[in-house]
C-alpha cells in the first residue's frame, strides 16, 4: 500500500497539480496586491473619492458590507482576466502554427488504401452470397 501512495505521489498529475496551487496562491498574493494597491483607488478616484471597503448599507438593524464583496469580485475579475492572458500566450508557444502542417505519412496512406479495398472485397463476396 505504501508502495502504491509513492506511485501516485510521484504520478505527473499529481505534481502537476501541486505547482499549479503553489503558482496560483502566488498569482492570488500578486493579484490582490495590484487590485488593493492601483486598480481599487483608481475606481475610488473615479467613484468620487467613495472607498470601497467601508460601502455597506442597512436594513432596519441589520448592515449589509458589500464593499468587501465588490473588492472580491474586483479581484475576481482580474485573476481570471490575467489567467486569460497567461494561456492564451501559453497556447500560442506551444501550438503548431497552421503553415507547418504534418508531412504525410506514406505507410499509413498505404495501410489505409489496403484497408479500403479489403472493406469493399468483403461487400462484394458479401452481395455474391
Amino acid at each position: 500500500m505504501l508502495k502504491e501512495f509513492k506511485t501516485f505521489l510521484l504520478r505527473g498529475n499529481v505534481l502537476d497539480l501541486a505547482v499549479g496551487v503553489i503558482i496560483g496562491n502566488a498569482l492570488t498574493a500578486i493579484v490582490k496586491a495590484l487590485s488593493a494597491g492601483i486598480i481599487l483607488p483608481l475606481v475610488n478616484l473615479f467613484m468620487f473619492k467613495i472607498d470601497l471597503s467601508k460601502l455597506k448599507f442597512s436594513i432596519g438593524q441589520a448592515s449589509f458590507q458589500i464593499g468587501p464583496v465588490l473588492e472580491a469580485v474586483i479581484s475576481f475579475v482580474i485573476t481570471g482576466f490575467v489567467l486569460f492572458i497567461m494561456v492564451k500566450t501559453i497556447n500560442t508557444f506551444f501550438m503548431k502554427k497552421k503553415d507547418e502542417e504534418v508531412a504525410p505519412n506514406i505507410e499509413l496512406d498505404t495501410l489505409q488504401e489496403i484497408r479500403d479495398l479489403l472493406k469493399a472485397q468483403n461487400t462484394q463476396s458479401i452481395e455474391k452470397n
